[in-house]
């Protein structure tokens, strides 16, 4: 018998069966009814709307994260994770793009921005403390894996869909936030220090990512029935995708974040000319009436000038990233970064052991500066003595 709609027993009822509730509780992605489309439409519009809390932890958990790449301690960035608000603004957006609503698109974009914007200058004061250089536990965050963008595509799937459902979303918001952050706060860090790798590619990654997470919370919204009442509301969903796909050709051409190894020169080593000896010429006998003997001068060689020997050129050859660092002191404070494809000369110096790793020094020509750099992350083209 159908009751009528008032009557009708949630499906969280404590009174159903407990096969019921579990199997209600499983289904984050089914099919929900007019009624309870409704409801969860209020609901997460509600949640979305910009707050002081969400504006507030997300500036504390981009202030942890900015001292975790200051003190290049890994552990920080988990704390600063779990100091983030439940990403609410992300299932708004992802709301608007699945019922073609700009508005309630924009809002949720608006927060989430804005908190993230918090977090970007949270590191931009780690940066300007940390001076010049990077950091290597923030660049980490600035390239392109694919592992971390099929997580941020479960991450925010997972966190609309329990939002909608009214189900726990810290856990799925906890990786929303991770992907997130920790990609603006290394831009920020990379910002005010000055390092190179971290500023622009960080910004990247952070919008790969969230378009990413943007539109699989739309396609579960999809699933449970949130669609647009015309096809002209699917022009928000399908502008999200080219600006993702955009964001892709962006990495993969520019090759910024994604590590892409540069054409190595072939240095061919020039020959320096010695000098050839001019010997000087003896001076001839003069004839006197008597015959004695006139000892001859003794020929006098030129002195040989002693070739300068040629510095051993390599290039900067990484093939985990798109540069390396230069540092004062082996496995010391950065001096500055350059790029892979970068000519250095190897200076005569033995080479250091420091963190278990040789180092060698080198003078950069276009830094004008001396330091010490991994043994790995050179190419030799010229023979070393």
């Amino acid at each position: 018998m159908n009751l009528p709609p008032i009557h009708t027993q949630p499906d969280n009822d404590p009174q159903l069966p407990a096969a019921r509730r579990r199997q209600h509780a499983r289904n984050l992605f089914g099919p929900l009814d007019s009624d309870e489309r409704s409801q969860a439409l209020e609901r997460v519009a509600q949640q979305a709307a910009p707050s002081l809390d969400f504006f507030l932890y997300s500036l504390f958990s981009g202030a942890m994260m900015a001292l975790a790449f200051l003190w290049n301690a890994p552990y920080l960035l988990l704390l600063g994770a779990l100091m983030a608000p439940v990403m609410t603004p992300v299932a708004g957006s992802a709301l608007g793009v699945a019922l073609g609503a700009p508005r309630q698109f924009g809002r949720g974009l608006a927060a989430l921005l804005l908190g993230c914007g918090l977090a970007l200058g949270a590191g931009w004061l780690a940066g300007l403390a940390a001076g010049a250089g990077g950091s290597d536990l923030a660049l980490t965050y600035t390239r392109f894996d694919w592992l971390a963008l099929l997580l941020m595509l479960a991450a925010g799937a997972l966190t609309t869909a329990t939002l909608v459902r009214e189900q726990q979303a810290e856990l799925p918001s906890l990786l929303l936030a991770y992907g997130l952050l920790a990609p603006v706060v290394s831009a920020g860090f990379g910002l005010g220090g000055g390092g190179a790798f971290l500023w622009p590619d960080g910004l990247v990654i952070f919008a790969l990512h969230l378009a990413a997470a943007v539109l699989a919370g739309a396609l579960g919204l999809a699933l449970a029935g949130f669609r647009p009442p015309s096809f002209l509301g699917y022009s928000i969903g399908g502008a999200l995708l080219l600006a993702a796909a955009l964001f892709f050709v962006i990495l993969s051409g520019a090759g910024a974040v994604l590590g892409a190894r540069l054409g190595l020169p072939t240095l061919t080593p020039s020959v320096t000319p010695s000098p050839t000896q001019t010997p000087t010429p003896s001076q001839t006998p003069t004839p006197s009436p008597r015959p004695t003997r006139t000892p001859s001068s003794t020929p006098t060689p030129s002195p040989t000038p002693t070739p300068t020997p040629q510095p051993v050129i390599a290039v900067i050859a990484v093939p985990d990233s798109n540069g390396a660092f230069v540092r004062a002191e082996p496995a010391g404070q950065t001096i500055s970064s350059v790029l892979n494809g970068s000519v250095v000369h190897l200076l005569p110096e033995p080479p250091a052991s420091a963190g278990g790793r040789l180092w060698l020094r080198v003078y950069v020509p276009s830094l004008d500066a001396y330091g010490w750099i991994l043994d790995g992350l050179l190419a030799t083209a010229t023979a070393r003595p």
